[in-house]
């Protein structure tokens, strides 16, 4: 039964992370747009793909092919032979897609080594303006249970992106979800924008690390 964890190939947070990804729980990145989540997400993805496991990569805002192929260094079809890609246009079809890759994960039928939803909470912040956030709500709560039963039981990696709202109190920027999507999370990392190509990830929660920050840029190529 494996238990290692997964290295995103970022080596500033995985040192954060203590060696990588967690596979026997969730991990959430929240951020402003343009911070990285996505970024992250497709690093970690090509690790596994490269090492010829499988990733089921739920879509909801629009993956760049040209990002995917510059990480992946020339070798997208070695990645693509390998990654399962659902794109949802709602959230009852994101609702599915989340059913469907956690029924394969746990199957078995393919060494699967990664789950990816990017971004949990796009078609849930449609509900708020729709004004049907328990609706919302009830559908993420499900999805994220199911992400970590599949995460416990089949000891693979979950990454979930969340996007964030600005606390008027404070000026701060607050995840999406409230304290329910923090619960679900065993480990949480929020991306902050600096100046320039230069960001900032900051370990919020660990079950075994302390708060801790560390840099990286993005580049034409991927993070470093």
């Amino acid at each position: 039964m494996p238990s290692e964890k997964l290295p995103t190939g970022v080596a500033g947070i995985d040192r954060l992370l203590g060696g990588g990804l967690e596979p026997d729980g969730l991990t959430e990145l929240y951020g402003e747009g343009g911070s990285g989540k996505t970024l992250l997400c497709l690093e970690a993805a090509v690790r596994v793909a490269f090492a010829d496991r499988w990733v089921f990569y739920i879509d909801t805002e629009g993956v760049s092919v040209d990002r995917l192929e510059a990480i992946a260094a020339g070798h997208l079809d070695q990645v693509l032979r390998r990654l399962l890609l659902s794109t949802p246009k709602d959230l009852n079809e994101q609702g599915r897609a989340v059913a469907r890759a956690c029924a394969l994960a746990r199957e078995g039928r393919r060494p699967v080594g990664l789950l990816v939803l990017d971004s949990a909470t796009f078609f849930y912040r449609l509900t708020l303006a729709a004004g049907s956030e328990d609706e919302g709500r009830l559908a993420l709560g499900v999805e994220l249970a199911d992400l970590l039963a599949t995460s416990l039981a089949s000891h693979v990696p979950v990454l979930f992106t969340n996007q964030v709202w600005r606390n008027q109190r404070d000026g701060t920027l607050e995840p999406l979800g409230g304290s329910f999507v923090n619960h679900a999370a065993k480990t949480i990392l929020r991306l902050d924008r600096l100046s320039g190509d230069r960001r900032r990830a900051v370990l919020v929660k660990h079950r075994s690390r302390p708060e801790a920050a560390a840099e990286f840029r993005i580049t034409s190529t991927g993070l470093v």
